[in-house]
């Protein structure tokens, strides 16, 4: 509440765009809790504004793939464009007529933000409107310089990071997101999505990994701990109240990594996800940097 309290009763005085930061806050807090506590131990001048970028993203993300999301690809793609536009017509000087897009745009101004990041963040969640297939590794690349370099990039401004090493922030939610990928590909899978190029829809289609789809999958955890590593220099380029948080998120990343490979590669045996023991001494590597 402290951060909402901030903004309703500070320089601005503005109580309706108070409301507006405060729903993204709880949006925030019963969609992710996790990253709802992550940000709760932000400094209290910026959490306000990671709720908004939040908020908004996940407005997306409900488009995409909520329960209630239109039933055919072009519905989706065509409510995508709806928010979009009407994030552009507020930085334009509209009225925003949506809460959460008015709070966004207020703290795009009062943090400088780049949100016309956005605009290639909502290029990828079009791809994810119908059924996905990366045939190449540029694509895929494209693809995750949307959806996670983009935000990566939005949200550097508030972690601190100095400008030059923005885009390093973005290469670390890349980094995050491969490593989701990697993660999930029988999950992906059920979702009509291959996100990973060359795996083969008939391997897929029996969960029975071959030594080739083994291969694929150890080169794109060789790519994947090659970006948390040229990523390093971020930790300690952001302010020192994000850096524990940061070594936490990339050690549980890396034990993700880890299990992967002790799997074999064969990511359609089970999914990829940790022990709560292995959660555990990741945090205590994390808590020793």
């Amino acid at each position: 509440m402290a951060g909402s309290r901030l903004w309703q009763h500070g320089a601005m005085g503005d109580a309706t765009l108070g409301a507006a930061y405060e729903r993204c806050r709880r949006l925030q807090r019963r969609h992710d809790p996790t990253f709802y506590w992550a940000t709760r131990r932000l400094p209290c001048e910026v959490r306000p504004a990671v709720h908004a970028v939040y908020g908004y993203v996940r407005f997306a993300d409900e488009i995409v793939d909520g329960r209630r999301r239109l039933p055919d690809p072009a519905g989706r793609r065509a409510a995508l464009d709806a928010w979009h536009g009407a994030l552009h017509d507020g930085l334009a000087g509209g009225r925003p007529a949506h809460p959460v897009v008015a709070a966004l745009i207020d703290a795009g101004r009062r943090h400088d933000l780049p949100l016309g990041e956005l605009d290639v963040y909502m290029r990828s969640m079009r791809t994810d409107c119908g059924p996905v297939r990366m045939q190449t590794r540029a694509q895929l690349d494209e693809y995750m310089d949307g959806s996670a370099g983009a935000v990566g990039r939005i949200m550097a401004p508030l972690l601190g990071a100095p400008r030059g090493q923005h885009a390093a922030v973005g290469n670390l939610g890349v980094a995050f997101q491969l490593t989701n990928f990697i993660r999930d590909v029988r999950e992906d899978w059920a979702l009509d999505r291959v996100y990973l190029p060359g795996l083969g829809e008939d391997v897929l289609a029996r969960r029975r990994a071959t030594s080739a789809f083994r291969a694929r999958i150890a080169a794109e955890v060789a790519r994947a701990r090659a970006l948390f590593a040229s990523s390093l220099q971020v930790t300690e380029a952001v302010g020192p109240a994000f850096r524990p948080g940061m070594r936490l998120a990339a050690a549980v990343y890396g034990a993700v990594l880890d299990r992967v490979e002790r799997l074999g590669f064969d990511v359609l045996r089970g999914r990829a996800a940790l022990a709560p023991w292995e959660v555990a001494a990741a945090t205590v590597r994390a808590l020793r940097a």
